[in-house]
């Protein structure tokens, strides 16, 4: 039996007993003994400097498709931030940024540039990844341009059932467009359990017997995979700003809802502080009321092409980091004067920020969701083309999508209801609906019983993985895990945030292996957690600028 067939007889087996003790049996894909690591070189010149100037990269070979490991393989980069300190040395930490569609080849130096205790960066050689089909890892291409003007994977913001209609009809034609841009049938085979054994070929090929993760945002799903399909093979799991789930699927993607509501109230309190300023209202409560005045007015009448869903979408993106609210508070100020200039000026600023699979494709997306995809054979491919086109062959993949639009329609009325600043577009349809394969694997259930390893990190108040989210994967483990809840809004916990007592737990968890005897609460510090010098203070700042979570900035 094959590796991918022993790991789908264990996910029955897993799914009707509760056990995942056939999982522990499947060896890492191909029998051939691998003798040697990878051939370690300079990275890419088109990494960013201070990153390239850092680390090595190499590129692992993996089978496209799993069922049929002597087949087809495709090239997998990594990158290393190797150990200094061979005595203290203890294995390697793989990483992955989010995304889907992320590239995490840089992701070693920007997290010792943001501040990782230099204790952790003495323990592990730090292991960025391309995953399949992200940018030097075989990359796919929905075909996206420049002149399509595609709005973002996040749906647009639906007014009525009507709104629900025209944005399935959109969904299709980028369904359509995708299909038509994968002759070879690559993107059937971007999952989250195919990334997952592509992490444990790397683990084998760097000859190492376990694999310690840190993965944030959609990086938790798949640390949340890793641990469940090959429980003793991981070391150390930290899965940090939780989707609740192993992929990113419907009831993930619905969440954005909630996390909106959890986090406004931040903003809310912030611009109420600043008034005098922004104008936007003297309490929380008046600038919700502003808000929901904006939105009614923009879809009556846009501003400089800016209507109420997307001021909507920016919003939401600009409540992942607490530096965005200055950049949005002025779009507020503009939209409310009918200053177009100033308006698509601000928005630019915020679309240039935006996490890359997310991002709207020009400077004020399409009023009209359909103009999207007009447009195939323009000749600018879209910088954004390879997060975009990613983004939606994993989570499109990763589950089943119901193809019923009316089950949309009944989704956006409740929450709409239920989530009223922002749940009508979470609950939107996707191309996921009409996407042009089944999924070739099983979802990934998580798996309670193995090694207690795995420490669930997750901020109170954020906007795209709400606590929800971290509570639901601390459930799913059981014994397992520990849940480190943070009282701080935002979107990521470990270095990029500092909060003394999650980073101190964190590091602890790292180096030690011991989770906390039980559930972690941290409260809310002004006190950095990272003890800096100027030199880190600045060259931290630097980074979180470069990896869209400085001033005017949000993270993927």
């Amino acid at each position: 039996m094959d590796a991918r067939r022993t790991i789908r007889a264990g996910l029955a087996v897993a799914a009707t007993a509760g056990l995942a003790g056939a999982l522990l049996a499947a060896p890492a894909a191909g029998d051939e003994e691998r003798t040697s690591g990878p051939e370690w070189g300079a990275c890419p010149a088109d990494m960013p400097e201070a990153a390239r100037a850092q680390l090595e990269c190499a590129t692992v070979p993996v089978p496209l498709d799993y069922d049929q490991p002597d087949g087809t393989t495709i090239e997998i980069m990594i990158s290393r931030l190797a150990s200094t300190k061979p005595a203290d040395r203890q294995g390697v930490l793989l990483l992955n940024p989010g995304g889907p569609g992320g590239s995490g080849l840089s992701q070693p130096a920007d997290m010792s540039a943001l501040g990782m205790p230099s204790a952790v960066l003495d323990a592990y050689d730090l292991i960025g990844m391309d995953p399949r089909g992200v940018g030097r890892s075989a990359p796919v291409s929905c075909g996206f341009t420049v002149e399509q003007n595609y709005p973002g994977n996040v749906p647009r913001y639906a007014e009525d059932a009507a709104a629900v209609t025209e944005q399935a009809r959109f969904a299709r034609k980028i369904a359509d467009q995708c299909a038509a841009n994968d002759p070879d049938g690559r993107m059937q085979h971007m999952t989250t359990a195919n990334t997952a054994r592509d992490m444990d070929l790397i683990r084998e090929t760097l000859g190492e017997e376990k694999l310690s993760f840190y993965g944030a945002s959609y990086g938790s799903a798949l640390g949340g995979a890793y641990a469940s399909l090959f429980p003793e093979r991981g070391d150390r799991i930290v899965v940090d700003s939780n989707l609740g789930a192993t992929s990113l699927d419907r009831g993930s993607l619905r969440r954005f809802g909630l996390g909106m509501e959890d986090r406004f109230p931040d903003f809310a309190a912030w611009a109420a502080e600043r008034h005098d300023s922004y104008g936007l209202g003297r309490t929380p409560g008046d600038v919700r009321e502003t808000y929901f005045a904006q939105t009614s007015r923009l879809d009556d009448q846009p501003v400089g092409g800016i209507d109420g869903a997307t001021f909507r979408f920016y919003t939401f993106v600009a409540l992942y980091a607490d530096q965005s609210f200055g950049p949005v508070a002025q779009l507020w100020q503009a939209l409310d004067e009918g200053d177009a200039a100033a308006a698509r000026s601000q928005a630019e600023k915020l679309r240039s920020t935006a996490p890359a699979a997310i991002v709207p494709g020009a400077t004020v997306p399409s009023t009209a969701a359909g103009e999207a995809a007009r447009q195939p054979g323009a000749a600018t491919p879209s910088p954004y083309d390879n997060a975009w086109a990613s983004f939606l062959a994993v989570t499109c993949n990763d589950t089943d999508w119901a193809e019923d639009v009316s089950t949309y329609r009944r989704a956006v009325a409740v929450d709409r209801e239920r989530y009223p600043l922002f749940g009508a577009a979470a609950a939107n349809i996707t191309p996921c609906a009409y996407w042009h394969n089944d999924p070739v694997d099983p979802p990934v259930e998580f798996a309670d019983e193995g090694p207690e390893n795995v420490l669930v990190l997750q901020n109170l108040r954020d906007p795209a993985t709400p606590h929800r989210g971290g509570e639901i994967t601390r459930e799913k483990f059981g014994d397992r895990a520990r849940l480190v809840s943070v009282d701080s809004g935002g979107h990521g916990v470990y270095v990029y945030d500092d909060n003394p007592c999650a980073l101190n737990t964190t590091t602890r968890f790292l180096l030690d292996g011991n989770l906390p005897e039980s559930d972690v609460f941290c409260a809310a510090s002004a006190t950095s957690g990272l003890a800096l010098d100027d030199v880190g203070r600045r060259e931290r700042a630097e980074t979180l600028v470069q990896l869209n979570r400085g001033p005017g900035s949000a993270w993927r």
